[in-house]
């Protein structure tokens, strides 16, 4: 039973090796591109559309959706690296029920990338709303003696993105393996419909806290500015 794509090792000349994981990443930014390119190399404005164009205006509008849900803000702003995110990892599981294909995210190493990519994201995001002073400020709320432990939050919760979704894919595969053994006629179909289910809900789960991580610190300085007090001594809480 293969637990994890990186052991499967299709070519290596020294330190250097292509693994499965490394692969099938590639099969799937391919497909997204080529996908992609396909669409909207005919867009068109008319009312009558193609099915492709359909589809993707349904994905994204869907995605708009849920970043307007989350942080009621312009979903625009989110929608480049989240919706990416989403995408990638979405097609990663669901095409599990190829078969020989094996999910990227159920490498750690996949899932840790991907979790650094949020990491190097908040402050990024936070930067670019806040400036930089603005956005360092926010490690020093409520109180200054808390800066280590949001400097820790930060990494834990890099780390926590990163083991959630690869725990959650790695135990997919060990579960099938077993349900197989123990009826191998009856619940392959059982099986792989849950795991397109369980791969579209980790996928949803780890892009909104992706997202949620980013819009805090996006909007830690605005709720600062909204609370401070104007030059009647007033604060701005709560003001049209």
């Amino acid at each position: 039973m293969t637990i994890t794509p990186d052991t499967i090792i299709y070519w290596q000349h020294g330190p250097f090796a292509i693994s499965a994981t490394l692969v099938f990443t590639w099969v799937v930014m391919a497909l997204l591109a080529g996908g992609s390119w396909l669409v909207t190399r005919d867009l068109s404005g008319a009312t009558s559309v193609s099915r492709g164009q359909l589809l993707l205006e349904i994905v994204l509008s869907g995605i708009r959706g849920q970043i307007q849900d989350v942080v009621d803000a312009d979903p625009d702003r989110y929608l480049p690296f989240i919706g990416t995110l989403f995408l990638l990892i979405v097609v990663s599981n669901v095409l599990v029920v190829v078969p020989g294909f094996r999910a990227p995210t159920g490498s750690l190493s996949t899932t840790t990338a991907l979790a650094v990519c949020v990491f190097f994201a908040v402050p990024a995001f936070g930067i670019a709303a806040n400036g930089l002073r603005g956005y360092l400020k926010s490690y020093l709320q409520p109180t200054p003696f808390l800066l280590p432990f949001n400097i820790i939050s930060e990494i834990t919760r890099t780390i926590s993105l990163a083991i959630r979704l690869f725990g959650n894919m790695m135990s997919g595969t060990m579960i099938t393996a077993v349900a197989l053994a123990i009826a191998p006629l009856f619940f392959p179909v059982i099986m792989n419909v849950l795991g397109l289910l369980i791969g579209v809900i980790q996928a949803y789960i780890f892009s909104i806290l992706a997202l949620v991580y980013i819009a805090s610190a996006t909007r830690a300085h605005e709720e600062q500015l909204a609370g401070s007090p104007n030059e009647e001594g007033e604060t701005t809480r709560g003001k049209p």
